[in-house]
């Protein structure tokens, strides 16, 4: 991996990895992730692609291995669809990343996986390759929700595949749903929402649609317009979510984000932390030395760029962006961010004016400062309304 990345030393504090996936049997109407679609059919086992892309992405870890000697705490496989991957090429990207990376013995690593994408035996073996978390794709339990939404999979499929994690023992599970999806009403939210609780995942994620103007839903839908629900109905979404879960022991440990005590996501904190990270695989992003750099978001010109030698082109993050960055993701967890830890990194004055800045919200109650000097948002509203705050935040650096 080229010199850009930084010094050995700082390379040495990366703990984590991102490894992308990108291939689906089809592309949800919401999706504007970096995928290759397959097909229905297609399997790691089956398709030579695949097994192409695996080969790539383990030359592009091999490379990064000459220039560190960390041991990853937390690896995560998203996508995509990760569990149309064999278990012997999970098996390879994993002993890949152990021979040039290491990964510490108890290491938290997550696989995403979709409602008719595994089986039984194939859950079995990803565990012994090492994966001891997963997370399941289900976004909706209505059928109709399901189709209008692109997914493969339909209800019956997400109670076989819950059936399959049980047999499989792993404990420490994830679901993901959707909320705001066209034509959803209030009361299918709430019957996700408790059909989720019923089955009992230690960690529930749950996600406000996006609208991209790239995708089918951005080509046929407006925000707050029907059939898409109204920004009122969306909101009270978000506080069905946050009355119902944390009412069934979930924390509301980051804004789209509950966990039973213990569960909550090790991988994904490093990104709220604004922590170094490695990212693996067509269109992934690496944060490293205050630097963020993304792969090629296509195959063939992913394939080139690794065949080159990874060359990168970066710039490094400006001390206002650093700071703005650090806001903006330390604030979507629950607990917030260090008074202390601003002031030390950023400065007095700039601790002042985050302070000035916050006041008005500070009286709307949407923003706490605590007793032990943490700024946070209040739960639910200060969630709900944090970007509002945080716009606020942004033009008054901005300028």
């Amino acid at each position: 991996m080229p010199n850009q990345h930084g010094n050995h030393d700082k390379l040495n504090s990366i703990k984590s990895a991102y490894i992308h996936i990108p291939f689906c049997r089809r592309r949800c109407f919401y999706c504007d992730f970096p995928i290759s679609v397959v097909g229905d059919k297609a399997r790691g086992e089956k398709t030579s692609s695949i097994q192409k892309y695996v080969d790539i992405l383990c030359q592009e870890i091999e490379l990064a291995g000459f220039n560190s000697s960390t041991s990853l705490e937390t690896v995560f496989f998203g996508g995509g669809t990760p569990s149309l991957l064999a278990v012997y090429q999970v098996e390879q990207i994993l002993k890949t990343l152990n021979d040039c990376l290491g990964i510490i013995p108890k290491a938290e690593i997550s696989l995403e996986i979709d409602p008719g994408t595994f089986s039984l035996s194939q859950l079995n073996g990803y565990q012994k390759a090492g994966v001891n978390r997963v997370s399941l794709g289900v976004q909706a339990f209505q059928d109709e929700l399901l189709k209008i939404s692109g997914r493969s999979h339909t209800s019956k499929d997400i109670f076989t595949a819950w059936d399959i994690i049980q047999q499989g023992g792993i404990t420490n599970h994830s679901l993901d749903l959707i909320s705001g999806l066209p034509h959803q009403t209030l009361e299918q939210w709430q019957n996700s929402l408790e059909i989720a609780v019923s089955l009992q995942p230690k960690h529930i994620s749950c996600y406000d649609l996006v609208v991209e103007s790239v995708t089918p839903f951005g080509k046929q839908y407006a925000p707050g317009i029907q059939p898409l629900p109204t920004d009122e109905n969306t909101a009270q979404m978000c506080r069905i979510a946050q009355q119902i879960l944390t009412a069934s022991g979930y924390h509301h440990y980051e804004i789209c984000n509950y966990a039973q005590p213990g569960f909550a996501c090790n991988h994904n904190q490093v990104y709220w932390r604004n922590q170094p990270y490695w990212g693996f695989g067509m269109g992934a992003t690496s944060y490293i030395n205050k630097q963020r750099f993304a792969r090629p978001r296509t195959r063939r010109e992913y394939y080139q760029w690794v065949e080159k030698g990874c060359l990168i082109e970066t710039e490094n993050i400006s001390a206002s962006e650093h700071l703005l960055e650090t806001l903006m993701l330390a604030l979507r967890l629950a607990e917030g961010i260090s008074l202390v830890s601003l002031q030390e990194k950023f400065g007095e004055d700039v601790l002042e004016k985050i302070l000035r800045t916050v006041q008005p919200y500070i009286q709307q109650g949407w923003v706490i400062v605590t007793e032990d000097k943490y700024l946070k948002f209040s739960d639910p509203d200060g969630f709900l309304f944090s970007n509002t705050v945080l716009s606020t935040l942004f033009n008054c650096f901005d300028d």
